[in-house]
C-alpha cells in the first residue's frame, strides 16, 4: 500500500524538476530556446511569402491563358456550327458555367432553340409510380414509338428528345403539335422546366451536368436508388442521340459518379455522344461547340484533361448550314 511519504517524495521530485526548468530557459537555454523559436517563426514566413509569391504567378499565367485563349476564339470557333441546339441542364449545376458554355454555342454559330431544366423529379425513386403512369399519357404521341420493351426511363427519354426535334414536314422550322403537346405534359408533370421556350425543332444537343452529390455517409442512398438514377440519365442521354444530329454532354470528371464518367464507361453510349470534362474552365467551354460540330461531321469523342478522356481537344470541324425545304403535299386525284 502506498503511504504518504510516497506520495510527499513524489510531489517533491514534480516541483523540483519545474524549478529546474525554469532555472535552465531563464539562464543557459533563454537564448538558445529564443533563437531557435526566432529562426522557425521567420522560416515559416519566408516559406508563405514564397507560396503566396508562387499562387500570385500560377493565378496571372491562368488569367493571361484565358485572355489569349478569349482573344482567339473567334478564329477557333466563330461560324462553326450553323446549327440550332437545345441545351438541357441536370438539377444541380452550376450556372454561372452554364451562361458560359451558352455563350461559346452561340459564338460557334449555333441557334439555341431552348433550355430545358431537366427536374429532380426525373430521377427521383419516390416519383417512379408517378413517371410510370405519365408514360401512358405520352406514348400516342411519339413518332417513332418506343420499343415495346421499353421502360419508363426509356420512354421519357425519347418524349422529351421527339418534343424538342420533331419538325412539320410542311414547316420545318415549327415543332408539330404532338411534340409540343409532349414538352407540355412533361412540364406539367414537373419533371422540366422550360428556361427558353422553344422557337422550333433542334438539331443537336448539348447536355451539361454537375459534379456528383457527395455521399452522406450517415444515411446513404440505397443502391438500387443510385443505379436506376443513373440509368434514367443515361436512358434520356441515348434518347437524345438517337433523335438528334450530334449529341455532347459536358461537366466535371473527377469522380466515377459523375454523368461525363457514366456516358464514357458506357460502351454503347459513347459510341454515339462526345463528352467534354473541365467545362468550368474556358478550355472546356471552347471545345463543347467544337465537339459538337465533329460529332455531327461523324467524329465521336472524348475530350478534356481527366483520365477518361481520349484526347485533348476534337478535330477542326466547320459545317455548312443546311437549308432544309418545307415538304409539298401530294396532290390527289380527283374523285370521279
Amino acid at each position: 500500500m502506498i503511504d504518504f511519504r510516497y506520495h510527499l517524495v513524489s510531489l517533491i521530485s514534480v516541483f523540483l524538476a519545474l524549478a529546474v526548468g525554469i532555472a535552465l530557459g531563464a539562464g543557459p537555454l533563454k537564448e538558445t530556446i529564443g533563437n531557435q523559436l526566432t529562426g522557425q517563426v521567420e522560416q515559416l514566413r519566408a516559406e508563405k511569402d514564397a507560396l503566396r509569391a508562387d499562387l500570385d504567378a500560377t493565378t496571372t499565367e491562368l488569367d493571361e491563358r484565358d485572355t489569349y485563349l478569349d482573344a482567339a476564339s473567334d478564329d477557333l470557333i466563330a461560324g462553326i456550327l450553323p446549327r440550332t441546339v437545345a441545351v438541357l441542364t441536370l438539377p444541380g449545376t452550376d450556372t454561372a458555367t452554364v451562361d458560359a458554355v451558352l455563350e461559346r454555342v452561340e459564338q460557334s454559330g449555333a441557334t439555341v432553340s431552348a433550355r430545358v431544366e431537366v427536374a429532380p423529379n426525373w430521377t427521383d425513386p419516390a416519383q417512379g409510380d408517378f413517371r410510370a403512369s405519365l408514360v401512358g399519357n405520352l406514348l400516342g404521341y411519339l413518332d417513332p414509338a418506343p420499343a415495346t420493351d421499353a421502360d419508363a426511363a426509356a420512354i421519357l427519354g425519347a418524349a422529351l428528345a421527339q418534343g424538342l426535334t420533331s419538325a412539320k414536314p410542311e414547316d420545318p422550322a415549327a415543332l408539330t403539335d404532338n411534340a409540343t403537346l409532349v414538352l407540355d405534359v412533361l412540364a406539367q408533370g414537373d419533371l422540366i422546366s422550360l428556361t427558353q421556350a422553344p422557337t422550333g425543332p433542334a438539331d443537336a444537343f448539348v447536355v451539361i451536368a454537375p459534379a456528383a452529390d457527395v455521399a452522406d455517409t450517415a444515411t446513404p442512398a440505397p443502391a438500387e436508388d443510385v443505379a436506376a438514377a443513373d440509368d434514367a440519365v443515361l436512358a434520356l442521354i441515348g434518347a437524345l442521340a438517337a433523335e438528334g444530329q450530334g449529341t455532347v454532354v459536358g461537366g466535371p470528371a473527377a469522380q466515377d459518379a459523375d454523368v461525363v464518367n457514366l456516358v464514357r464507361g458506357d460502351v454503347e453510349i459513347a459510341g454515339r455522344v462526345a463528352t467534354v470534362d473541365t467545362i468550368g474552365e474556358i478550355t472546356g467551354q471552347l471545345t463543347v461547340p467544337q465537339a459538337l460540330a465533329a460529332a455531327i461531321a461523324g467524329t465521336i469523342g472524348h475530350y478534356g484533361f481527366a483520365s477518361s478522356a481520349t484526347a485533348v481537344i476534337p478535330p477542326q470541324v466547320s459545317l455548312q448550314p443546311v437549308v432544309v425545304a418545307p415538304v409539298e403535299p401530294v396532290p390527289t386525284a380527283p374523285v370521279g
